[in-house]
């Protein structure tokens, strides 16, 4: 599907008091260019570092001299310049990993001097190359809607035989997630992130719907209600189907918390500063949603996001309510800041009444899995052990690592309630697992589930990965979506 001939769409504030004449969540770069002309652009002669010493043997003696004077040995992410007789520059030399991940060749674009480059013949496989042109656009990648940014970034003629509309297809759904979860609380609340659902639904013509304020109730959507009332942004649950409805069912869950005081339970200060990215689990849900339709995957796909901001009012759900979910099961509010579990109950049991083929859902959950498995991996729940070593696998080969964590069953006592039938907020110290459990009640015991609790976050910044926003999880949920539904 050639989606760039589509009309450009734009995302702006609305209602908030934040002013931007616009701001296209899809946007990429155009740094990857058709040349016909090889005199035109730069050589770029990529060299993986292994290699090094079996090829400096080849060129000739006053190549070998350049890069004995400059101690240049290929390490990875390091670069050479050689320079004609008139002083310009004529060919860069950059050694890289083997094999080459998507970030590995950030580094190396961000020392290139600003010119217009062409690949000379590496050795690359396919995906290699693939993840070197997407990662040469996922590091001009710069959240601009409030500052402007760098964007003398490099050039380069497409390798030969490219699936340009994967390459772009990727890039733009990474913009995607990265730019929703960068948007500040004041700029995407729950009407913003619902319209840019919609949005991304009617690029491809998916059938778009959005249930708010009071009709959550009348559509039996209680816990998300219950969640977003005590904000005066009121409360949506949004969704989108597409694809033929003959084809497997893939539905996709995402936690929308545009942003997370906590409610009455309220988080402090240092924790409140990063919870705009409470609603990464719904931006990554739609940056794969967006990956399926372009790509044209054969599933009919299912994208449910409930949209919501936890804030502390006079109508604020509070700490020992007891809530009744849309399942029938009963919740005793242990702690207002366990509210993504919540609003994502109802998403699960409402996902569950189309017998899915694959479900998945995506949160920002809990600390307690940062503390399990640091920043860098994910923790990953499945009931399905092939499943979970299946997609634990692609995550790795992905550079997007997913670690299967137990859904232990003896740890359920610690989320009952002896005046209901669940309490959201369990007192084991290992909250990411009880938070799983919860959920594990509002999935049918037949129904081929993942559940992700997932950072959406960077926070430090490397190459091609800016501190903020960051799509954990998308591309090792999308390699599974796609062996298994299309491969």
């Amino acid at each position: 599907m050639t989606y760039q001939k589509k009309p450009k769409k734009t995302v702006t504030s609305g209602t908030t008091p934040v002013s931007a004449p616009s701001f296209d969540i899809l946007a990429t770069p155009n740094l990857l260019i058709e040349s016909s002309d090889d005199k035109a652009t730069i050589p770029l002669v990529l060299i993986k570092t292994a290699d090094f010493p079996a090829w400096v043997q080849k060129q000739t003696a006053k190549t070998q001299n350049i890069f004995t004077a400059q101690n240049w040995t290929a390490q990875i992410d390091s670069i050479a310049c050689l320079y004609n007789d008139n002083g310009t520059l004529d060919t860069v030399f950059a050694g890289i990993a083997s094999p080459l991940p998507l970030y590995g060749i950030c580094s190396v674009v961000e020392k290139l001097p600003q010119q217009s480059y062409h690949l000379v013949a590496s050795h690359l496989s396919d995906d290699e190359l693939e993840n070197l042109t997407t990662g040469w656009l996922l590091t001009a990648y710069r959240f601009s809607m409030f500052k402007n940014q760098r964007s003398d970034f490099p050039f380069l003629v497409w390798p030969k035989d490219m699936d340009q509309d994967r390459v772009i297809s990727m890039a733009r759904a990474i913009y995607i997630v990265r730019n929703l979860i960068n948007l500040p609380p004041n700029a995407l609340g729950p009407q913003s992130l619902a319209d840019s659902i919609v949005m991304v639904g009617k690029l491809f013509d998916a059938e778009t719907r959005v249930v708010e304020d009071s009709d959550l109730l009348t559509e039996n959507f209680p816990l998300i209600y219950a969640v977003g009332d005590g904000s005066e942004r009121r409360p949506r649950m949004a969704e989108f189907t597409w694809g033929d409805p003959s084809h497997p069912k893939v539905t996709l869950v995402g936690k929308g918390v545009c942003f997370d005081t906590g409610g009455y339970d309220l988080k402090p200060s240092a924790a409140m500063l990063t919870m705009k990215k409470d609603m990464g689990g719904a931006a990554t849900a739609l940056g794969v949603a967006f990956l399926i339709m372009s790509l044209n995957l054969p599933v009919r796909l299912h994208l449910i996001i409930a949209c919501v901001e936890n804030s502390v009012s006079g109508r604020a759900y509070r700490p020992s309510d007891i809530l009744v979910s849309r399942k029938g099961l009963s919740v005793e509010v242990g702690n207002t800041d366990a509210e993504g579990r919540l609003v994502v109950a109802d998403c699960l049991t409402y996902a569950c009444e189309e017998y899915p083929d694959l479900l998945i859902d995506y949160t920002t959950l809990t600390g307690a899995a940062r503390a399990a498995v640091g920043l860098d991996v994910q923790a990953m729940y499945t009931r399905d052990t092939e499943l979970a070593r299946e997609l634990q696998d692609l995550s790795i080969e992905q550079d997007d690592p997913l670690w299967h964590m137990p859904l232990w069953a003896s740890y359920k006592a610690d989320i009952m309630s002896p005046i209901a039938d669940l309490n959201n907020n369990g007192s084991n110290p290992a909250g990411s697992i009880t938070a799983a459990l919860f959920l594990e009640h509002f999935v049918e015991s037949d129904t081929n589930w993942i559940h992700l609790d997932h950072s959406g976050w960077e926070p430090n910044g490397k190459a091609g990965r800016p501190k903020g926003g960051a799509e954990t999880a998308l591309r090792s949920t999308f390699a599974l979506i796609e062996q298994k539904f299309w491969a």
